[in-house]
């Protein structure tokens, strides 16, 4: 005989002392038993719990609170806000996959926050921060996204968000709206910002905040070289526009989800990556140490946060932790082409592609040979001069499903 369905039914609910709740919710309260939320949930509805309800603290790790859960087939669980927007109910559905999930939502906070600015929203993008990497707030900021809607922690507070903007250049594009403890009577507040005043100033966690655009900063497509913060000033030592573009072009970068740049030197490769494909992952390997604060020069010129430097020897370097790739740019192989095309081979995802620039019939001998020895072989190449210099062999290697 199976067991009965288990049944959460999740209420949404503001910081208001005085909540108001529907009649609905009331009366399935009174005939509750299990209850959960946060401590300050607690607080606001300890009235309306009937006596003997059982109370289970939603504190982390959350593992400990969903084995309790298993110990009951009916809870009331109190959320912020809509439970469906960012929020415990998608956690619920994702753990407790055959369970029953009702809610009763309330305007999440970041609709609350524009609602106390009269502003319309329709054209906001939701960001969460709360808990996550900067991923999505880095794409949004690159496609210069006009409201941006923000849901903060305690360490991605509005300070630290304003601070990262300016350092890459957005400092004059946007304004910021901040709630702090929105819903509360006494202790709600509201202030629009620049990002400077943002930087510098202090907030009240909860909060949120919102985004909005008062200059669009070009979103350059093709940076000529000269643009370039450069090795040494050695304008050979950058990937040509022509190059980088047909390059980028070769590696289906809307189709992929992550890029190697091997040997990035000035980073152009990888800065125009991030730029027209704002959601992929990039991860730039390079062995000179002096270039890692030129890609970082070249990323705060051109508004491209999010790129992750790896210094050092590319044979060397332990990428277990990294975002295994399904394209990969060689920009620089030190001679070793063979085994790092063996190593790029073992942690590549099932599709990928690697695409090399090959300067002489060495290199490109070098490039075919090393596939070769991996099973796989060129499956484009285009030949192109620029200006005055020698010709370059763009070369892609389609990677066979595994």
């Amino acid at each position: 005989m199976s067991e009965p369905r288990r049944t959460f039914y999740v209420v949404g609910i503001s910081d208001e002392r005085d909540v108001q709740l529907p009649a609905a919710v009331r009366e399935r309260i009174a005939r509750g038993h299990v209850f959960s939320g946060g401590r300050r949930h607690r607080e606001i509805v300890g009235g309306w719990l009937p006596e003997g309800a059982v109370w289970i603290d939603i504190t982390v790790p959350l593992d400990r609170v969903f084995e309790q859960y298993r110990d009951h087939r009916d809870i009331i669980v109190f959320a912020s806000g809509d439970p469906l927007f960012f929020g415990y109910a998608v956690t619920l559905r994702r753990v407790f996959p055959d369970a029953a999930i009702e809610t009763c939502p309330s305007f999440n906070s970041l609709q609350l926050l524009v609602h106390r600015l009269g502003m319309p929203y329709n054209e906001m993008i939701p960001v969460s921060l709360t808990g996550r990497p900067w991923d999505d707030f880095d794409a949004a900021l690159i496609e210069r996204r006009p409201l941006l809607g923000i849901l903060t922690d305690r360490e991605k507070t509005p300070a630290v968000i304003a601070r990262r903007m300016i350092e890459y250049g957005y400092g004059d594009d946007y304004r910021m709206h901040t709630g702090e403890r929105l819903g509360n009577e006494t202790d709600e507040r509201i202030r629009t910002l620049t990002l400077s005043e943002a930087a510098a100033a202090t907030f009240t966690h909860p909060n949120n905040l919102i985004l909005e655009r008062i200059r669009r900063r070009p979103r350059p497509f093709g940076i000529p070289e000269s643009e370039f913060h450069l090795l040494d000033g050695r304008v050979k030592m950058i990937t040509k526009r022509p190059v980088r573009l047909l390059s980028l072009s070769m590696l289906d970068l809307h189709n992929r989800t992550s890029l190697w740049d091997v040997g990035f030197c000035t980073g152009s490769v990888s800065v125009e990556a991030r730029l027209q494909f704002p959601h992929l992952r990039v991860t730039a390997f390079e062995i000179r140490p002096g270039c890692r604060e030129i890609l970082a020069a070249n990323c705060r010129r051109f508004g491209t946060p999010g790129i992750t430097p790896v210094m050092g020897d590319f044979m060397e370097a332990d990428t277990t932790d990294l975002p295994a790739p399904d394209a990969v740019f060689i920009g620089g192989h030190g001679g070793r082409l063979a085994d790092m095309l063996r190593k790029i081979d073992g942690v590549m995802r099932p599709g990928g592609v690697i695409v090399f620039n090959s300067v002489s019939e060495e290199s490109r001998q070098l490039f075919t040979d090393g596939l070769a020895a991996i099973g796989r072989r060129i499956t484009e190449c285009v030949r192109l001069t620029v200006d005055a210099n020698n010709a370059i062999d763009v070369m892609k290697a389609a990677c066979t499903l595994r």
